[in-house]
């Protein structure tokens, strides 16, 4: 949101703050300021020029030559490509020597053998708007030579607020002075049109006679031959028109003009201008329409009928659909509400009766709409957020006032004003005592009704120790509920001066899912382990999901995504495009698949990880290893015992090869249900309980990534959390031992069919209790092995807690273990 500096004084006359001041003020109160933007400081060097003469360029078609008069010194030539040039007129003038905001310094030149002087400026030139398809006219009375900041009102400085959503009551300047000012609304008043006497009676700028009073009607109404229809009240619950008859379309004076110019808009003309003034100042949208176009005439708020098109202001056609609210005449549609108006009932140079609309539509409605057809506006942007809906008169009337003073005409005496369902407004209990707990610090009813009345709050009854409290309607979509209002004490407090202590605390007493702990575990695991967290939207593409959004925010997240491994894949890509080659990313989110018909998707959670590169961290004294299938397999077993599926739960399985043939990236896979994820061979598998498959890891296939030649083999994995865990196994003490171990080595040979797990698990079974330790610290394969063998040699460690274990005592046990190996599995010891 653009604001004025100048102008949030004109409405708060006791707003003295430096801009910088109000910016640390808004920021406290909720509303940070982006940015201060000085609107003069980039055109100190540009003055006013009054162009004397305008002759042809005698060797360009398109040029002009211009004697323009900037002051007391002679006339000086400049040569102007713009066709809106004109004797007699003033225009921006940077001289030579001048530095125009874009930094360009202008310097005396010469352009098809004619001398230019300086330049006489566009809009877009000097940064007050878009327009350089022509010179920017000044429209008044000005001295040549004289600066042009003052002289247009832009010794000014432009804040760029950043307002949450839930405010719309900041989106403009007589909200934002509210929260400034000293004495809230009260210290603020409308500032007079310039050029025109107060009223006497105080009832507008102008006066009684520009002041139309309402006729309330519910659905339909008649005036000054214009008949106003309301036929969808859900999509526009308030409706109200004024006709403004003899007015001249012309170019706004310039007291206008460099208002909006203040934040930011062009200036279109008088009538458009002053809309978008009360737009503005106000937060209330109006429209214009020109009132001999429209038929009938009629003004039918309506839903669209399916196929009916309309050609908006931005020349665009668009086709209609009947979930549209739309402003129609007796045939056809003329506006989008809350939108955008069209073409064919626009103000034009030839417009000479108005019909001003001031509505209060649906936001919901408006969203749709909008969406729908790609068109945001400064109107939408504000009434999918909601207008004030106690704000419309005081607006509709200031409208009335500011038409009727920059382009004339009279008013008709009635104004339609459809409200079928008249609203009122909510009534909030507050207690002080709440407020004091919430808070933390003392506050009692005076000291609360203190800091809410100034925002437009009134407490209109005071019972024991509770308070009765109006909300205004522009905090209608905003304060539902006691705690609101206690927000709205704390902000005009100050967060900063409550005190900075510790209180006494009662933690809480729902117990904690058990599958938060469990994910804190798995965290913790892999943050141990070098890897960082990933945190990926669960919007995903049409390919990576199943379910369906019903109003997707863009077309690339159309869906709710079925697995955690694509996501992580393209952040992975993202980090090779930049060069890094050593990267460990986990990420636990949910995912989602379509339920039974009717009934919401299933959701389930997952962990997932990918990693690639180094072991360790790369150094110059040695080579570092790569990661490996054992790193994986490591790391699924780690991960199967926090979930405690037992040793036996991690087990490798075959890949289906060619199920990725054809794929450009992971899209459409889910790790856990589809092959040609991984490498065929270096797979495994995770099973729980019932062989149901929890997990998969394995090499991701290299035709699935977008990655240099440089990068290494990417591992992946992905795990499905059981619902609910099991609890954390809960650590038992065993006291240092103290007796020695004694330990053996075997060497054993075995098929390369069977599994070293196996031969483990029949180890452990053999040795009893006495086994302390196994683990195994070499493989061989070659001579003068067998082919199709290999040997891996084990050492164990024995020990007894009562006694030194004898070397007669040891070997009986290796002897028990090997004459198992050879009965069960035919493995003997290598010889």
């Amino acid at each position: 949101m653009n604001l004025s500096y100048r102008w949030l004084q004109a409405l708060a006359p006791d707003l003295t703050d430096p801009p910088a001041a109000l910016a640390d003020r808004l920021a406290g109160y909720g509303a940070p300021v982006d940015e201060l933007l000085p609107l003069g400081e980039p055109l100190r060097d540009i003055v006013i020029a009054r162009v004397q003469t305008v002759r042809k360029h005698p060797a360009a078609d398109r040029l002009s030559l211009c004697d323009v008069e900037v002051g007391s010194g002679p006339l000086l030539q400049v040569v102007c490509g713009a066709p809106n040039v004109r004797e007699g007129a003033y225009y921006p003038f940077a001289p030579v020597g001048a530095v125009l905001p874009s930094g360009i310094e202008l310097k005396k030149t010469r352009i098809r053998g004619q001398e230019s002087q300086g330049m006489l400026c566009s809009e877009r030139e000097l940064g007050l708007g878009r327009d350089h398809q022509g010179i920017m006219e000044l429209h008044g009375r000005f001295n040549p030579g004289e600066p042009l900041v003052p002289a247009l009102g832009l010794d000014d400085v432009r804040l760029v607020v950043d307002v949450t959503a839930n405010r719309p009551d900041l989106l403009c300047h007589y909200g934002v002075a509210r929260e400034l000012a000293a004495r809230g609304e009260a210290g603020l008043t409308l500032p007079e049109v310039p050029g025109t006497a107060a009223a006497g009676d105080g009832a507008g700028p102008r006066g009684a006679a520009y002041v139309p009073d309402l006729v309330r009607a519910v659905d339909s109404v008649a005036l000054g031959g214009v008949t106003v229809r309301l036929e969808d009240p859900a999509g526009c619950p308030r409706y109200l028109g004024a006709v403004v008859r003899g007015v001249t379309i012309a170019p706004a004076p310039e007291w206008l003009a460099s208002r909006l110019r203040a934040v930011g808009l062009r200036p279109i003309n008088n009538v458009v201008d002053a809309t978008n003034y009360v737009l503005y100042e106000l937060g209330q949208p109006l429209h214009a329409f020109d009132l001999a176009r429209l038929a009938g005439p009629e003004v039918v708020i309506r839903r669209a009928a399916a196929g009916e098109t309309l050609i908006t202001l931005d020349a665009e056609r668009h086709v209609l659909s009947e979930d549209m609210l739309v402003i129609a005449d007796a045939d056809r549609p003329v506006a989008v509400a809350g939108v955008m108006g069209g073409l064919d009932s626009e103000v034009t140079a030839q417009t000479r009766d108005l019909f001003l609309e001031c509505a209060l539509f649906d936001p919901r409605t408006v969203r749709i709409a909008r969406r729908a057809l790609g068109l945001p506006t400064e109107a939408s942007y504000r009434f999918e957020r909601g207008v004030d809906p106690e704000g419309l008169e005081r607006a509709l009337r200031r409208a009335v006032a500011l038409i009727s003073a920059v382009a004339g005409g009279a008013t008709d005496p009635a104004a339609a004003d459809l409200y079928p369902q008249p609203r009122t407004a909510p009534l909030l209990t507050l207690r002080p005592s709440r407020v004091s707990h919430v808070l933390g610090s003392p506050f009692d009813a005076d000291s609360v009704a203190s800091y809410l009345e100034p925002l437009g709050f009134a407490v209109v009854e005071r019972t024991g120790h509770e308070l009765r409290v109006r909300v205004p309607g522009h905090r209608w979509y905003d304060v539902w509920r006691e705690v609101d209002l206690i927000e709205e004490v704390a902000r005009r407090h100050g967060y900063e001066r409550f005190p900075d202590r510790l209180e006494p605390a009662r933690p809480s007493a729902v117990p904690e899912d058990p599958l938060f702990a469990l994910e804190d575990r798995l965290r913790s695991h892999f943050v141990a382990r070098g890897f960082l967290e990933a945190r990926s939207a669960a919007l995903a593409p049409a390919e990576d999901g199943d379910v369906a959004l019903l109003n997707p925010l863009s077309s690339s997240e159309s869906r709710l995504r079925r697995a955690l491994l694509p996501a992580l894949l393209r952040h992975l890509e993202y980090n090779f495009s930049r060069g890094a080659r050593h990267v460990r990313l986990f990420e636990i989110g949910t995912v989602f698949a379509p339920g039974p018909v009717d009934e919401p998707p299933r959701e389930s959670t997952r962990v997932a990880a990918v990693f690639t590169g180094s072991r360790l961290p790369p150094h110059w004294s040695e080579p570092v290893p790569e990661l490996d299938v054992w790193d994986l397999k490591a790391l699924l077993a780690e991960m199967a015992d926090l979930l405690q599926l037992g040793a036996a739960a991690v087990r490798p399985e075959p890949g289906i090869p060619g199920a990725a043939a054809g794929r450009t990236g992971l899209r459409g896979a889910d790790p856990l249900l589809e092959p040609g994820v991984f490498t065929p061979g270096l797979t495994f598998g995770v099973w729980g309980e019932a062989a149901a498959l929890l997990g998969r890891g394995g090499p991701v296939e290299r035709t699935l990534l977008h990655a240099p030649a440089w990068a290494g083999r990417v591992w992946g994995l992905e795990f499905l959390l059981p619902y609910p865990p099991l609890p954390p196994r809960t650590p038992a003490f065993r006291p240092i031992p103290a007796f020695p171990a004694t330990e053996r080595d075997l060497a054993l040979v075995m098929p390369d069919q069977l599994t070293a797990a196996a031969v483990e698990a029949t180890i452990r079974e053999a040795a009893s209790s006495l086994l302390e330790h196994l683990a195994p610290f070499d493989v061989y394969r070659g001579a003068p092995l067998p082919v199709g063998t290999r040997s891996i040699a084990y050492r164990l460690r024995f020990r007894a807690a009562d006694r030194t274990l004898t070397d007669a005592e040891a070997d009986q046990v290796v002897g028990r273990v090997l004459q198992r190996l050879k009965e069960r599995l035919g493995v003997e010891p290598r010889t």
